[in-house]
């Protein structure tokens, strides 16, 4: 007789890997303290069981929490105007947690609150059963950071970074001096904002930024992509798409996603990411996760957030690719090939995280 398990349309799915992972969240990645106000929003394609566990979780360890639904928003990442009582509710939270499928970073909003009124602030946009318990519930938080501060400290010692794949990526930039963006730690700053564990950030000196980078995982916004059946090609010339091609229509919508902005800034590279939580081992469509998917790298275009560190521009939205098995070359010696780091460091710590292969 064969067993399945995993119908996660059942409300108790996962159920307690969910309340735990909630804790880990809202009490040893968000650090919210007794006392404080915590803002949670989703929309109407958010999973309300992660809602209400994280919810329970803030009260639990006798935080505030505030609970704003909304509809689903349009112009991912860049809602200028989102609801006036979610605006105002970001603008008086210490910390904001934004599950949104369309979510408001990069607006006004957020611009107020994360960087004028200093809330600590997370994306986990689409977080859902799954994610929390891959991102969360299954990792070693601070293991998982470990790896990613020693990622950050070796990046900002290299001056040409050169990623290639397999499928054709063939991507290089030169970094000046520009420091590494450690998206995936504990929010402990104030206006700081973070991202779920497993990533890192940060963009070359802009017209550096030469080849080709093939997206091969998935890409979101917009809504219509997703994971990915085939690969989009994007050309770049001093940081900015020259050109997008592929076989299959994924790479006429995103160009003509692009074009529909007539914004010269939805052109330019934003940021090189990349993703290593070991609870994320495959793409999924859920862009939060997939850019974590152990071994990859991810890439934003569109909006440049002032965090990143690079020249920082605003544009009408923000879109990110995965690319998957990378081979990274940091000053000629690799740091990754073809997914696997082959750095002694990088590996010794995978080692103890006991990712498989290490």
């Amino acid at each position: 007789m064969e067993i399945t398990i995993g119908i996660e349309m059942r409300d108790e799915y996962k159920r307690l890997e969910v309340a735990k992972g909630a804790l880990k969240f809202v009490r040893d990645f968000m650090l919210v303290k007794p006392g404080e106000n915590v803002v949670i929003n989703y929309d109407t394609c958010i999973d309300e069981r992660v809602v209400k566990a994280l919810a329970e979780a803030v009260y639990a360890i006798d935080g505030v929490p505030s609970v704003i639904y909304t509809p689903t928003g349009t112009g991912f990442y860049a809602q200028s105007k989102p609801p006036a009582p979610l605006a105002a509710a970001v603008c008086s939270a210490d910390v904001w947690i934004e599950l949104a499928y369309a979510p408001i970073m990069h607006g006004e909003a957020y611009r107020q609150a994360v960087d004028v009124n200093g809330a600590r602030y997370i994306c986990a946009t689409g977080l859902d059963v799954e994610m929390l318990v891959n991102c969360i519930t299954k990792i070693d938080i601070d293991k998982v950071i470990e790896l990613g501060e020693y990622f950050k400290a070796r990046i900002e010692r290299t001056e040409e970074i050169v990623v290639t794949t397999k499928q054709g990526t063939n991507l290089r930039g030169k970094m000046g001096g520009r420091k590494v963006r450690h998206s995936g730690i504990k929010a402990k700053e104030k206006g700081y904002p973070v991202m779920m564990p497993g990533q890192t950030s940060w963009c070359p000196i802009e017209e550096t930024i030469e080849g080709t980078l093939v997206f091969d995982g998935a890409i979101f916004p917009p809504e219509s992509i997703g994971a990915l059946r085939n690969p989009v090609v994007l050309e770049f010339k001093e940081g900015r798409i020259v050109d997008v091609y592929g076989e299959g229509h994924e790479a006429k919508i995103f160009k003509d996603w692009l074009d529909s902005f007539n914004d010269p800034n939805m052109y330019r590279l934003a940021h090189f990411s990349q993703g290593f939580n070991p609870g994320v081992t495959k793409i999924t469509g859920r862009i939060v996760e997939d850019e974590r998917v152990f071994g990859c790298m991810e890439f934003g275009i569109g909006s440049q957030g002032v965090k990143v560190g690079g020249a920082h521009w605003n544009a009408a939205s923000h879109t990110d690719g995965i690319v998957l098995y990378p081979t990274i070359m940091l000053d000629g010696e690799l740091l990754e090939k073809d997914g696997v780091y082959v750095d002694a460091k990088a590996r010794e710590i995978c080692r103890q995280l006991g990712i498989e292969g290490y």
